[in-house]
């Protein structure tokens, strides 16, 4: 589709956009809502708040483990079909989960089903705007607005949550999600599948297994830190070893000429991997804050759901300011000097963030910290999945948006699994502190990635 194609048909191309939008709206807010009912849900249900944070764990790290495999599937059976297959899914959790008697019944309702449901329609959002979208400004345009609406629902599901469980229960919280779903389904009548699917496109089965089961035992090992060592350790080395073996099949098959899972050619792009690990921290961050904040302030000064979430408001303020800004500022402003700014930005809220909570035992003192997150945050998501994903042409932009998404979740179940677990491990102000300086260190490793992005790889063309 060219250019002129596109324009010709904006009117159209801004109905498309509103479901893609919304799914990621409604993904992003279902890792972060449940972070303002630790107290609801564990008395509800008979839990502790270990209990619930390995449930909001798991959903992150189930869309994480499955993105590629889904990315896969786009070409396969296509990008529409794999959308509201998803949504499907997904909407199931949500009241089943709503439904819950147990914390067995919310992990596979919330954790497993939603985040299987993710997994499916996440990559075609991702596949299907860039395919649309083809130049520069317009491309930025449209992932501003999806990542706008991924990060407000990220930064707004603590407050959203709280006015619901507040108001009704924890449970009314996945009865929203399932309308906003059964409204995306509504919505996505209008969307037309830019290219069409191979059914004779071979899955690789026995990568997807690999990458899934190496992943999930990596993360478990670092939710096991706070009760056994030698698990933890024995956990993580064994997901490393599953995942040397995912690479090894993958180097195996493509030297047999069969296709792989994930190809190796998309690591060989140096531009790629940069803006992949920005990414990966950008949203360890933002759900590592969130987790930590919201678990402190509920369970160490007491707050409830409702007033938890009015203070995360400056956060989803930020984030709206600079998502919606992110066109504008695309035009003004080369990617990479946007996703160093904004690491700047993020890393400076962690220490206003600590400097003010310990001085003053007022909540508000969390405001202006998480303002300057949400800035930051907001600031450099939308520029650095336009570097990776304008980084490869059409035919491979399943496998690239399934990995690019299988990387930003796998940083969002990293940085609830690894402050969490700090944080959980002793619920104490030093235990706070210990949990942001470790997210605000990671974030340093987030800018010395965005300083070495190459200058040349900031227009955004396809190589």
């Amino acid at each position: 589709m060219t250019e002129a194609d596109t324009s010709g048909r904006a009117p159209a191309l801004r109905g498309v956009l509103a479901p893609l939008a919304l799914a990621q709206f409604i993904c992003s807010f279902a890792g972060s809502n449940m972070n303002v009912m630790i107290n609801d849900i564990s008395e509800d249900l008979d839990t502790t708040v270990q209990g619930v944070q390995v449930a909001i764990t798991i959903f992150l790290l189930v869309m994480a483990a499955l993105m590629i495999p889904g990315g896969k599937l786009t070409d396969r059976y296509g990008r529409k079909r794999c959308f509201l297959a998803g949504l499907a899914v997904y909407g199931v959790g949500a009241l089943l989960s709503a439904l819950s008697p147990g914390l067995g019944i919310l992990i596979l309702g919330n954790s497993i089903l939603e985040g299987v449901g993710t997994a499916l329609l996440i990559p075609p959002v991702y596949i299907l705007t860039t395919l649309l979208f083809t130049e520069v400004t317009s491309r930025a345009r449209a992932f501003g607005t999806i990542m706008a609406l991924g990060g407000i629902g990220a930064a707004a599901g603590p407050l959203i949550g709280g006015l619901i469980t507040s108001a009704i229960s924890w449970r009314a919280a996945f009865v929203f999600q399932a309308v906003v779903i059964a409204l995306i389904i509504v919505l996505s009548r209008r969307i037309e599948d830019p290219l069409p699917p191979d059914p004779t496109r071979p899955f690789d089965t026995g990568g997807a297994v690999l990458s899934a089961v190496g992943l999930i035992l990596l993360v478990t090992g670092i939710l096991a830190a706070d009760n056994n060592v030698w698990l933890m350790l024995g956990l993580i080395v064994l997901g490393a070893l599953m995942l040397l073996w995912f690479f090894l099949s993958v180097r195996a098959k493509e030297r047999a000429g069969k296709e792989p899972l994930l190809s190796t050619s998309l690591f060989r792009n140096r531009t790629s991997n940069l803006g992949l690990v920005t990414q990966n921290i950008q949203w360890l961050i933002l759900m590592g804050t969130s987790f930590v904040v919201a678990t402190y302030l509920q369970v160490v000064r007491g707050y409830d759901a409702i007033q938890t979430g009015v203070i995360f408001t400056a956060a989803t303020l930020g984030l709206l300011v600079s998502s919606l800004a992110a066109a504008r500022l695309a035009e003004r402003h080369t990617q990479r000097t946007l996703i160093m700014t904004g690491f700047i930005v993020t890393i400076a809220g962690v220490g206003v963030l600590l400097s003010m909570v310990s001085g003053t035992p007022s909540a508000w003192a969390f405001a202006p910290g998480l303002l300057l997150i949400g800035l930051g945050t907001g600031l450099m998501l939308t520029p650095s999945v336009n570097v990776v994903q304008s980084s490869f042409p059409d035919e491979q932009q399943g496998e690239i948006s399934g990995l690019s998404r299988s990387i930003s979740n796998l940083g969002s179940s990293l940085g609830t699994a690894v402050a969490g677990t700090i944080l959980v491990a002793g619920l104490t102000t030093h235990a706070y502190g210990a949990a942001m300086i470790t997210l605000a260190v990671l974030g340093l490793a987030g800018l010395a990635a965005a300083v070495f992005l190459p200058r040349g790889a900031e227009s955004g063309t396809v190589p």
